[in-house]
């Protein structure tokens, strides 16, 4: 199990958003640092397959990132994921796992699944525009774990939850890691301390920084030290 991404650049005009990261993930948590406008979400995006690189390869066991056995084994949670706000969260998952090409009888029992192992089984009649916000980002992990993914890409899955919510989310994200390769883009340097298993740092599209999150005794003063204040002033 091994994502492999290769010499992958992404320029949009003049600027250069992802400048030739090359990259292998196998199985367990990996989490992208950085702070805005470092590249994390280009990269992510390229990983997924939604924009198409101006130079390098992202491969999935050696399946190509535009081919269909790629997309089988894909699960993503955009920043901003979109869903419909009178569907009732069942609703919502049997659709996405309809457009996933799951049977209505496997579509119904992983949604059911799902929603128990998010903690939304006792909500799951009610419309998600009555969720809050951290309870719609765990319905945004459900549908993203549909098709029961070996690559997990989640881009800023905790920003904006409260500390209950997030280390509700750590506990899930961890937990995932054990038989998938989950690539978790952050600028919250307290999530990659609790559930990471190896570091990324992004700075003007590049990686910057790629081991252990316990390399340094003090994450967070390392974090600081490497952007200085881009990171001061998110």
């Amino acid at each position: 199990m091994e994502l492999l991404i290769d010499r992958l650049s992404k320029q949009f005009g003049a600027k250069i958003a992802v400048d030739r990261v090359s990259l292998t993930l196998g199985p367990g948590v990996t989490s992208l640092l950085g702070p805005n406008g470092a590249g994390k979400t280009t990269l992510m995006r390229l990983v997924c397959g939604i924009l198409k690189p101006t130079a390098g390869s992202v491969t999935f066991d050696g399946a190509d990132v535009g081919s269909e056995d790629y997309r089988a084994v894909l699960g993503y949670l955009p920043q901003d994921f979109g869903y419909y706000p009178d569907f009732t969260a069942l609703d919502f998952l049997l659709y996405m796992a309809a457009l996933k090409g799951l049977s209505k009888s496997q579509a119904r029992r992983r949604s059911l699944e799902l929603l128990d192992t998010v903690g939304l089984a006792d909500v799951y009649k009610k419309k998600v525009k009555t969720y809050s916000g951290g309870m719609r980002q765990r319905l945004g992990i459900a549908q993203a774990l549909l098709n029961d993914p070996k690559l997990l890409v989640l881009d800023e899955p905790t920003a904006g939850l409260d500390p209950k919510e997030r280390v509700r989310f750590r506990k899930l994200i961890g937990s995932l890691g054990k038989d998938s390769v989950v690539l978790l883009s952050t600028h919250i340097v307290s999530d990659v301390e609790h559930v990471a298993d190896r570091v990324l740092m992004m700075k003007a599209g590049q990686i910057v920084f790629d081991g252990p999150w316990d390399a340094h005794e003090d994450l967070e003063a390392f974090y600081l030290k490497q952007y200085g204040e881009e990171a001061e002033h998110e």
